[in-house]
């Protein structure tokens, strides 16, 4: 878990934020008890998962596609080609919904705005050097040139709702 306690305090209110604001059907569906807290959610999502990815067309229309996503400090973060179409779409209109659903025993979904993020940055230091001992020991040492060819994303979540069912 790479969560600090102020990630985690952010993460719980967004949380419960985003239930407070579910329509009805949905807070039957995901009632109290069948919702993650923010440390449950963070030790849940630890390594790389999968996402299908969101985003819109010039003319309104959803696309989807597979990510693999990285949950860190609170948020997923996922990486694409910098002329793939899901990139594009992002550059003109950054706002993205995702969904990680292993099974039906666990979901997440969060609703929000994709941000482009600088690798090279020193910000980005510790993702860069979890993304690298995550991907290196199953692609290689050639993944690095293969990160820095390529884009990440962070999405900036406004709604986040987990479910989950033992």
């Amino acid at each position: 878990m790479n969560e600090t306690e102020a990630d985690l305090s952010r993460l719980q209110a967004l949380l419960d934020e985003s239930d407070a604001s579910a329509g009805r059907h949905l807070r039957e569906v995901i009632t109290t008890e069948r919702r993650l807290t923010a440390p449950e959610l963070c030790a849940r999502l630890t390594g790389m998962r999968l996402l299908t990815l969101a985003t819109v067309t010039s003319d309104g229309r959803p696309l989807t596609g597979p990510v693999d996503g990285v949950f860190y400090r609170g948020a997923f973060h996922f990486g694409s080609s910098p002329d793939s179409v899901r990139i594009r779409h992002i550059r003109q209109r950054p706002h993205v919904s995702a969904t990680h659903l292993p099974s039906e025993e666990l979901s997440v979904t969060v609703h929000g705005q994709a941000t482009l993020l600088d690798m090279q940055a020193g910000e980005n230091a510790d993702l860069r050097q979890i993304l690298l001992d995550l991907y290196t020991p199953r692609y290689g040492p050639d993944w690095e040139d293969f990160l820095d060819a390529n884009v990440r994303v962070r999405i900036d979540p406004d709604r986040m709702f987990t479910f989950h069912m033992e």
